[in-house]
């Protein structure tokens, strides 16, 4: 955890991007970030360590070999208890704030009601975050400032590798918590990859990478319980040429989920991971990834 002062001083997200991108490719780490604002610590009844749960810890770190091979890597700085790009711009919960939200904010979705919105309630295992209640005009600055630059900066780098190549992948990198079991089999599955039942990318992309990870002794769901959020829904198209996976990775593969520090695990999913990408990007079976994924 690193406190900062605010993320005007502060990067709220980087692009850690390679002298030339070769590959069609781009990977997206958006709940990776570890910097707390000072003022976010100090309204949460939550301890330092508590507040971290819902972090996608050190997957950007996971991620990151990605960047040699010739593709981008975006992340996000600030942590997602702090604001969730990974969901629609307005899904917030009107009982977190002072006064009324916009008439356009999405106060009913699903997400919201389980206190995952925008401005997550909670954290991980139900935990309540903030001692008060936030003012509207808090939550919209997080919104206006944060959130919609993000966006802005993934769109022009899916758009800039659309214009290179032809078309655009991008690879939604998030970990779950060791105890998310499949639904239909009940197994602890060690990838769950989710292209929102094939329709943000073709299917012959999510065969490859399930092929890949399986032959390297990896256990994988489809779909199941996890099959992309906002940002593999929003930005998969494949009609547009423009296609989305989201990995989400078994955090008991890499690290000490209540210590919240990697383990020795961490450098063998590391290199398995890049092995599998070098595999997935290079995608040396055309017909496994055919004409249409560039076309469509």
């Amino acid at each position: 955890m690193k406190i900062v002062t605010d993320f005007r001083s502060e990067p709220p997200f980087e692009i850690l991007a390679p002298a030339d991108q070769r590959l069609p490719f781009v990977f997206n780490s958006p709940h990776s970030g570890t910097c707390y604002p000072q003022s976010f610590l100090d309204a949460s009844r939550l301890d330092r360590l508590t507040i971290r749960r819902s972090e996608d810890a050190f997957v950007d770190d996971l991620f990151a070999g990605v960047v040699p091979m010739g593709s981008p890597l975006l992340r996000v700085c600030f942590p997602r208890v702090y604001l969730d790009v990974n969901r629609e711009p307005y899904e917030l919960d009107p009982k977190m704030f002072e006064g009324r939200l916009p008439p356009y904010a999405n106060t009913r979705s699903l997400r919201v009601a389980g206190g995952l919105g925008t401005i997550a309630r909670i954290v991980s295992e139900s935990r309540e975050i903030y001692a008060h209640r936030l003012t509207v005009e808090e939550g919209m600055e997080r919104i206006e400032t944060l959130y919609k630059p993000y966006h802005n900066t993934l769109r022009r780098l899916l758009a800039q590798t659309h214009v290179s190549f032809g078309f655009a992948v991008l690879i939604d990198c998030h970990s779950m918590p060791s105890t998310v079991r499949c639904q239909t089999t009940g197994t602890r599955p060690d990838f769950i990859l989710g292209d929102r039942y094939g329709t943000s990318c073709p299917m012959e992309l999510s065969d490859l990478a399930a092929s890949l990870l399986k032959a390297k002794g990896y256990t994988v769901s489809r779909n199941k319980p996890y099959a992309g959020g906002f940002i593999t829904e929003h930005y998969g198209r494949p009609a547009k040429g423009l296609h989305a996976l989201q990995i989400e990775i078994n955090r008991g593969l890499y690290m000490d989920e209540h210590l919240h520090v990697p383990t020795e695990g961490m450098a063998r999913l590391a290199d398995d991971l890049m092995d599998v990408l070098r595999d997935l990007t290079s995608m040396p079976d055309a017909s496994l990834l055919p004409v249409r994924l560039a076309a469509e």
